[in-house]
């Protein structure tokens, strides 16, 4: 390294005032710490890149500080008296190069929206010991490459939240306000963070009151293994009714807040299985001994206790379930309820179960198949039976012969017989039989109904009625009056015969 000299222009070289400030130059990192400077020094070499200023007395920084330093990425002011920042102090900066912003240790006392809107290209920006007690807006909007923001060891006793979502800050993964004067935190706001910034969240040394959402909270994180519990368990301390003098470090003593309700805050997970496959469940939970027990509730709300049920699920003493043969209807959310009623406390546990089809399980092309050939066997038997299984096959219907004349000496009784033949008959009569003609030996019987006349405005059977269902031959003789009987035919015979 060599002290900076000469007159500005490219390179290390300025003017002789810097080897009087004490200022070192080493290729593109231009050093003057300690050096007691009140002042931002004048016409720096161009090709900076790294400028330190700590360990001087700069009060504060004015409009156009840093004009002329166009590739600037690094720029530390630590350990000064800073009080305060105007407006366009970077602004003749490279705010796109600029990526590193060091202002800790300083007297700033109010975070004020303006002091960074210049720096679009900011990715780590160092805040801590000063004596911030208020952010004013949102300071870190426009910070869309901002990576790391550390403001602990101030007099914050509130931080806007809402401010940070995933949209504005995509790759914003640590926050520390720890050491600050935080008594509440905005729950709602904190757990809509993105999870991967909720990971890097560091609140332990602040005077947060002893209150069973929070404590929830940090129960939750610690759960997960989040490195802001892991590394600093000890100094997450809560107040007891706000008091200084009840300081509880709540995540190693919670005897306090035992009884508090758990289920504040549910944790959730997902979990994939193949169809068929086996899966164990796990119910995570800080409760332990005797006296907690176990309940899990299917995506079917039905429930389930040690041994389990129906074969298909089974659960274990210590809270466990398993999915026997994972199945298509076993997808959903299976709910777990861990409850130690000594202590009236309960936690509860959320596994979103999706089950997935298996690729080379054959049995589904199997089943298709399957069907469908049971199908076309089942269509061609039903159109078999419909050709060659038909009840009966009646010949065509033909026309009724007209009425013969009935004789005198029929009567009434004659007609009535005779009407109901010719309805039967089928054909009409080929010829007249004689005396010695023969009745066809091709036999029908039909059942014929009751028949009914009238006498005296009255319904009676007939003298020649047989009852309902009478069974009659072709060749059988009944005895009735010769009117009734000779109407009656051979039905359905290969000839028709009327008998006389």
């Amino acid at each position: 390294p060599e002290t900076a000299q000469g007159s500005s222009g490219a390179g290390c070289l300025s003017r002789g005032s810097y080897r009087a400030d004490g200022c070192i130059c080493a290729s593109d990192i231009l050093s003057c710490t300690a050096l007691a400077l009140r002042h931002i020094p004048g016409e720096m070499p161009v090709s900076t890149v790294t400028l330190d200023l700590s360990h001087n007395h700069i009060t504060q920084l004015e409009d156009g500080t840093f004009q002329g330093l166009p590739q600037l990425e690094t720029l530390r002011l630590a350990h000064n008296q800073l009080t305060a920042i105007l407006p366009g102090a970077f602004r003749n900066l490279s705010g796109v190069l600029l990526r590193n912003l060091d202002l800790s240790s300083n007297h700033l006392c109010v975070l004020e929206e303006h002091y960074f809107q210049e720096l679009s290209g900011l990715e780590e920006l160092l805040l801590f010991n000063n004596r911030i007690s208020r952010v004013e807006g949102r300071p870190l909007a426009g910070l869309t490459n901002l990576r790391k923001a550390y403001l602990s060891h101030n007099r914050l006793t509130d931080f806007p939240f809402f401010s940070i979502q995933k949209h504005s800050h995509p790759h914003l993964s640590l926050l520390d306000l720890s050491s600050n004067r935080l008594s509440k935190l905005p729950l709602e706001d904190i757990l809509a963070l993105p999870h991967s910034l909720q990971k890097g969240l560091y609140l332990h040394n602040n005077s947060l009151w002893c209150e069973c959402p929070m404590y929830s909270l940090f129960r939750s994180w610690e759960q997960q293994e989040f490195e802001s519990l892991l590394f600093f368990r000890q100094e997450h301390i809560c107040l007891v009714y706000g008091n200084p003098r009840g300081t509880v470090r709540f995540l190693q003593h919670g005897r306090y807040l035992e009884k508090c309700n758990l289920s504040a805050v549910t944790q959730k997970s997902s979990v994939n299985v193949t169809a068929g496959k086996a899966l164990l469940l796990h119910c995570a939970t800080t409760l332990s001994g005797h006296a907690v027990t176990f309940l899990w509730v299917s995506p079917s709300l039905e429930s389930v206790l040690p041994p389990g049920n129906n074969g298909s699920l089974k659960m274990f003493s210590n809270g466990s379930l398993e999915i026997v043969a994972a199945r298509e209807k076993d997808t959903g959310i299976y709910w777990c309820l861990a409850e130690d009623r000594q202590h009236h406390r309960n936690e509860t546990w959320e596994v979103n179960v999706t089950v997935l089809a298996d690729a080379n399980d054959p049995q589904e092309p199997f089943n298709t198949g399957f069907t469908t050939l049971l199908g076309c066997v089942v269509s061609l038997v039903l159109v078999l039976m419909y050709l060659y299984l038909t009840p009966c096959r009646c010949p065509p219907c033909l026309k009724a012969p007209p009425p013969a004349t009935a004789t005198p000496s029929l009567g009434n009784e004659a007609g009535v017989g005779s009407a109901q033949s010719s309805i039967l008959t089928p054909t009409p009569p080929a010829s007249t039989e004689g005396p010695g003609r023969k009745v066809s030996t091709n036999k029908h019987v039909v059942f014929l109904e009751p028949i009914r006349e009238q006498q005296n405005g009255k319904l009676r059977a007939g003298p020649g009625h047989l009852g309902p269902g009478l069974l009659l031959g072709a060749e059988q003789q009944p005895r009735h009056r010769a009117g009734e009987t000779d109407s009656i035919m051979s039905v359905f015979s290969d000839t028709p015969i009327m008998m006389p």
